[in-house]
C-alpha cells in the first residue's frame, strides 16, 4: 500500500496513532514501576477507544461527501481507513505481547497470578460459582440471534460482550454488567494471590449445568461508536438544549470498530458480521480481553510498593507568604506551574473573590469542569453572595457536554449569568478576570492559563497559568469576555493574541521576524512546546524558517505533521516528545528576537481548530524571572534522554540516547522547583 503521508506531511492520525505508541512503549518501559506499565496499557486502551469513537467516525462520515468535496477533506477514506486498521493491528498485536510476555510474569514474581477460568482450582470453581450465583447471575443479560431475529439485535456502545456460535448456527450473546467490579479476587493460597477477570467467571459458569460441562467457547467482544452529536443548525433555537437533546445519540451512532477476540473462529466472525451489519474494515482483532482502561482500577492484594513515589504538589514559595492572594499579586505577576506546584492558589483566589467585600465581577470560562469542585463551589458562592457573575461555559467540549450543562444550571439557579456556547466555534480559552474596587480605584485581575478550571487533571496534566494585576493584559482580557458576552464583535488586543482574531497573524508575524535575522546572518531561534503541530500554513512557514537557518526546537506531545530532517525543506528542525508520569499539556512559545528573548503562553496549539476555528488566549510573559523559568524548564525537557522521543521522518519514537548525564525532564522539574522552596 502506498504511504499516507509524503517527505512534507505526515498524516495526522497516523501520527496520532505514532504518539499513542509512544504511551505503549512506557507500559513496555521496565524502568517504570509495574503498576505504572499496567496504567500505561488503560491509558492506551482508553485513548484508542476515544480515536475510533472521534476521528475514524469523521472519516466515515467523508466518504458519504461527493467526491470533489471529499479530496478538499480528506485523500481516499477507504485508503486512509485500511492503512489504520493495519497500524491499529500491529499496536494490539504489540499490547499482547507486553501484557502476557512481561506484565503477568512480572505479576507472578510479586506473588499475584492473574488467571483465566481453564486455571481455576477445584476450590476455585466453588468460589466463583458462589460469587456467580450471589452477585452476577441476576444482572447478566443472555439474549440468542438467529437469521430471522437478527434484525431486532442492538449492542450498547463501549460495554463488553461474551459471544458463542450455538450449533443450530444461532449467536449467544451475553452483556457483561458494567456494575460489577472488572476483577475478581480469590481468597489467598499458598502465600499467593490470584485474581481473574470478571469475564472469566462468567465463562466458566455459563458452561455449567445439571448434567456437566457444555462444550461452548466464549470470545470477547466489544463495539465503539460514533460519538460526534451532529447538531444540524448551530445558528437557530437553543444551542444548549440541542446538544443535551443530542447526547442520547452517542449510544445509537454508526458502529466505528468492533473489536474481537483475535481467536474467534472464521466462521463465528462472518456471523458476527452479518449481526452487527458490519464489513471485515470494521473488525479490528485484538487480545482474550477488552476495556482495558479498567486496569486503571486494576487491584494490588500485596503490600508491595509497585506505583510511583508520589510527587506531592509543592507550595508556590511566594504566594504562601501572603494572607490575601490580591496582595500578592498587586506586588508581582504570579507563574504556576502544576502539578510540580499546587493548584490550590487558583481555588484560594475564587475563593477569596467569593467573599471579598471589594469585588465586585467575576467573569470566567469554563471548557472541562470536573465533577464535585471547589472552585466551581467558590463561582456558585461568589453568585450568592451578590457579586455580578458571568461564566461562559462550553457545551461542545466532546464527553464532557452533560456535566458542563450540570455546573451550568447550579450556576444559574445561584444567581449567576450563564453564557453557553457559540454556533460553530469552541471556546477554548481558560481566562478569568476578576473586578475589585477599593475607595476611588478600580483593580482588574487576571488569570490566564494553558490547562482547565479543574483539580482533577490539575494533578495530572502539566499545565502553566499566570496571574496577573498588569492594568493593560487584565483591560485586554476584559475585552475578550466582551466579545463573549457578545458587547463587541472583534476583540481589539495589542498584547494577547486571540484565536481567530489574530493569532495566526502574529505568529507569522514572530516566524518571519526571525527569517529576517537568519537572513542577516545573525542568530536566531525558536522553542515551540505545545500538545500537537498540524496547520499547513504554519508548517510551510516553519520549513521556510529552516531554510533560511533558524534554529527551530519543538516540543510536541502528540500529533505533529511536520516532517524533519530533511535536506533543503527542514534540516535545522529538531521535534522530541516527552511521554512520563504526567501529560504535558502546556504550551510554551520562545522566540529569540535578536537577543530580546519573546515569551508566550497560552491555550493554543498549532492546529487549524485551534488558530482559526476556535477562541483561545495567548498571554506574553513580561517578567523577566519568569521568562528565565520558562527556559530553563524548556531546556530541561530538551536534554531529557530517559522518557523524551526523537520524532523523526518515520516517527519511529526511538528513546533519546547520548554520552550526556540522565535528565528525566519530569522529575528533574519537580527537583527545581523543590530547590526554591
Amino acid at each position: 500500500m502506498a504511504s499516507l503521508y509524503t517527505n512534507k506531511y505526515y498524516h495526522r492520525d497516523l501520527s496520532w496513532l505514532r504518539f499513542n505508541h509512544r504511551v505503549l512503549q512506557e507500559a513496555a518501559d521496565t524502568r517504570n514501576p509495574l503498576y505504572e506499565r499496567i496504567k500505561f496499557l488503560a491509558i492506551f486502551s482508553s485513548n484508542l477507544d476515544e480515536f475510533f469513537k472521534v476521528r475514524v467516525s469523521d472519516i466515515r462520515q467523508i466518504k458519504d461527501i461527493e467526491k470533489p468535496l471529499r479530496k478538499r477533506l480528506i485523500s481516499k477514506p477507504n485508503k486512509v481507513l485500511k492503512e489504520l486498521k493495519v497500524q491499529v493491528e500491529k499496536q494490539q498485536q504489540e499490547f499482547g505481547a507486553i501484557f502476557y510476555d512481561q506484565i503477568i510474569p512480572s505479576l507472578k514474581q510479586e506473588g499475584i497470578h492473574l488467571i483465566n477460568h481453564n486455571q481455576f482450582t477445584s476450590t476455585q470453581k466453588l468460589v466463583a460459582k458462589n460469587y456467580f450465583t450471589e452477585c452476577l447471575k441476576d444482572k447478566i443479560a443472555i439474549k440468542t440471534y438467529s437469521d430471522a431475529t437478527k434484525e431486532d439485535a442492538f449492542f450498547k456502545n463501549e460495554t463488553l460482550y461474551l459471544s458463542s456460535l450455538l450449533d443450530d448456527n444461532a449467536l449467544e450473546m451475553v452483556e457483561i454488567p458494567q456494575e460489577a467490579p472488572r476483577f475478581f479476587i480469590f481468597p489467598k493460597q499458598n502465600g499467593k494471590h490470584y485474581i481473574t477477570f470478571i469475564d472469566d467467571v462468567l465463562k466458566y459458569n455459563l458452561k455449567q449445568t445439571a448434567k456437566g460441562e457444555l462444550k461452548k467457547t466464549y470470545y470477547s467482544i466489544k463495539l465503539s461508536r460514533d460519538a460526534e452529536l451532529y447538531i444540524e443548525d448551530e445558528f437557530s433555537g437553543n444551542l444548549k438544549d440541542k446538544i443535551k437533546e443530542a447526547l442520547h445519540k452517542r449510544e445509537t451512532g454508526q458502529a466505528t470498530r468492533v473489536l474481537v477476540d483475535s481467536e474467534m473462529p472464521k466462521n463465528h466472525l462472518e456471523k458476527l458480521n452479518t449481526l452487527l451489519d458490519v464489513t471485515n474494515l470494521d473488525i479490528i482483532k485484538g487480545g482474550n480481553y477488552h476495556n482495558f482502561k479498567d486496569f486503571f482500577r486494576f487491584p494490588n492484594p500485596t503490600e508491595n510498593q509497585l506505583t510511583n513515589t508520589t510527587l506531592t504538589p509543592l507550595p508556590h514559595p511566594l504566594l504562601s507568604e501572603y494572607d490575601s492572594m490580591f496582595d500578592a499579586i498587586d506586588a508581582k505577576d504570579r507563574l504556576i506551574h502544576y502539578p510540580y506546584q499546587s493548584f490550590e492558589p487558583v481555588i484560594r483566589l475564587l475563593e477569596e473573590a467569593a467573599t471579598d467585600k471589594y469585588v465586585k465581577k467575576i467573569r470566567i470560562t469554563i471548557y472541562r469542569a470536573a465533577k464535585e469542585s471547589r472552585l466551581n463551589d467558590a463561582i456558585t458562592l461568589a453568585a450568592k453572595n451578590g457579586k455580578k457573575v458571568i461564566v461562559f461555559i462550553e457545551v461542545k467540549a466532546r464527553f464532557d457536554e452533560a456535566n458542563n450543562i450540570k455546573w451550568g444550571k447550579i450556576f444559574e439557579d445561584n444567581g449567576a449569568q450563564v453564557i453557553y456556547s457559540y454556533p460553530d466555534i469552541k471556546v477554548h480559552s481558560k481566562i478569568l478576570n476578576i473586578t475589585r474596587h477599593v475607595g476611588n480605584e478600580t483593580t482588574r485581575y487576571a488569570y490566564i492559563a494553558t490547562g482547565n478550571f479543574n483539580e482533577n487533571t490539575a494533578t495530572l496534566y502539566t499545565d502553566f497559568g499566570l496571574m496577573t494585576a498588569n492594568r493593560k493584559i487584565t483591560k485586554e482580557v476584559k475585552k475578550v469576555f466582551q466579545v463573549l458576552n457578545r458587547v463587541t464583535i472583534i476583540p481589539k488586543t495589542k498584547r494577547l493574541i486571540v484565536s481567530p482574531f489574530t493569532t495566526r497573524a502574529r505568529f507569522i508575524e514572530l516566524l518571519n521576524n526571525e527569517i529576517a535575522f537568519a537572513e542577516r546572518g545573525e542568530h536566531a531561534a525558536v522553542i515551540l512546546k505545545m500538545n500537537s503541530l498540524q496547520d499547513k500554513q504554519m508548517i510551510k512557514l516553519l520549513y521556510r524558517a529552516s531554510n533560511a537557518g533558524v534554529k527551530i526546537q519543538l516540543l510536541i506531545r502528540g500529533i505533529c505533521t511536520l516532517v524533519p530532517g530533511i535536506k533543503g525543506q527542514s534540516k535545522n528542525i529538531t521535534i522530541t516528545s516527552v511521554i512520563d508520569r504526567f501529560l504535558e499539556h502546556g504550551r510554551i512559545y520562545i522566540f529569540n528576537a535578536g537577543g530580546a528573548q519573546k515569551t508566550f503562553i497560552g491555550s493554543a496549539d498549532w492546529m487549524t481548530r485551534n488558530l482559526s476555528h476556535r477562541i483561545e488566549v495567548i498571554t506574553p510573559i513580561y517578567d523577566v524571572d519568569h521568562k528565565k523559568t520558562l527556559l530553563d524548564l524548556v531546556n530541561l525537557q530538551l536534554r531529557d534522554n530517559v522518557k523524551a522521543r526523537i520524532i523523526d521522518k518515520n516517527q519511529s519514537n526511538t528513546y533519546v540516547m547520548n554520552n550526556e548525564p540522565k535528565v528525566q525532564s519530569q522529575l528533574a522539574t519537580y527537583d527545581y522547583f523543590k530547590a526554591k522552596q
